[in-house]
């Protein structure tokens, strides 16, 4: 009985679970079906969006691929017109280069001198400084040669005056002197000729007393001696004559080195001094 009664139990408790199971299976599968449809109609959805997407770009595509045809045209076109302005551009350019080079020239130059224009600011600087300093100095300068043109003046009329007296003095010793060396050359030259008178005289006087031989030796020391005092005499007068002239040429060049201490050229003198050659030149 208790066999039994747990085969009709397990029997009922089969029955129970294999329809509990095939509820649950019926129920799942069910959810699956939902959920196959509910995946489908989005799939489907999706499916419809994404070829909807795929149609609009398709669709801007074409229009885009058409506009960018137009375009590709219209770049060819200004291609071709960017050309010709290039062949102008590039002989602009050539002519352009000559003019540019000098222009970089010049803006190098510029940008030396730019470099060079703080120190040549200071440098005004300082010359204006300079200048002022300068200025100075030639107030200085200019008052200093009115006082020295007036010394100048002053200077310059003792000069005349002090050149009179020297004209006159000159005029004086040269008369002087030219006087007392007349008188020495013309006393030299008598006494000359004298002497020569004396010895042909005494070779006269020889020959015609016919001395012997002692008394004209005692004669001709006698002679000897008065032609020796005679030398004597004319060495005296040569010694003056020379001395005369030495003092006369001594005097000329103090005269010309006072005339150039002063400033005054010899050639404004308007005589030509005389020099006096030294006996024996």
């Amino acid at each position: 009985e208790m066999d039994a009664k747990y085969s009709r139990k397990m029997q009922a408790l089969r029955e129970e679970m294999d329809l509990r199971r095939k509820t649950e299976i019926h129920e799942l599968e069910e959810r699956k079906n939902n959920q196959i449809s509910e995946l489908i109609e989005k799939h489907e959805g999706a499916f419809g969006d994404i070829k909807n997407y795929y149609n609009d770009i398709t669709a801007k595509n074409l229009s885009l691929i058409s506009l960018l045809k137009e375009q590709v045209e219209e770049m060819k076109k200004k291609e071709i017109i960017l050309e010709k302005e290039k062949m102008d551009v590039v002989l602009q350019n050539k002519e352009l280069t000559e003019p540019l080079q000098q222009a970089q020239e010049q803006v190098a130059e510029l940008q030396k001198k730019l470099a060079h224009y703080d120190k040549d600011k200071e440098s005004l600087m300082n010359c204006k400084a300079r200048l002022k300093v300068t200025q100075k100095e030639l107030k200085d300068l200019q008052w200093e040669h009115e006082v020295l043109e007036q010394r100048f003046s002053k200077v310059q009329a003792e000069r005349d005056e002090l050149y009179q007296k020297f004209t006159k003095a000159i005029n004086e010793v040269q008369q002087k002197t030219g006087f007392k060396n007349l008188l020495l050359e013309r006393k030299l030259q008598g006494l000359l000729s004298l002497l020569e008178q004396k010895e042909v005289e005494l070779g006269e006087v020889v020959a015609v007393s016919q001395l012997d031989p002692s008394a004209l030796s005692l004669v001709s020391h006698k002679l000897k001696d008065v032609l020796h005092s005679k030398n004597d005499t004319i060495q005296d007068l040569q010694l003056q004559l020379a001395r005369v002239c030495k003092a006369h040429n001594d005097m000329l060049q103090t005269f010309e080195a006072k005339l150039t201490a002063f400033g005054i050229p010899l050639d404004n003198l308007g005589f030509q001094p005389l020099t006096f050659p030294l006996p024996g030149q």
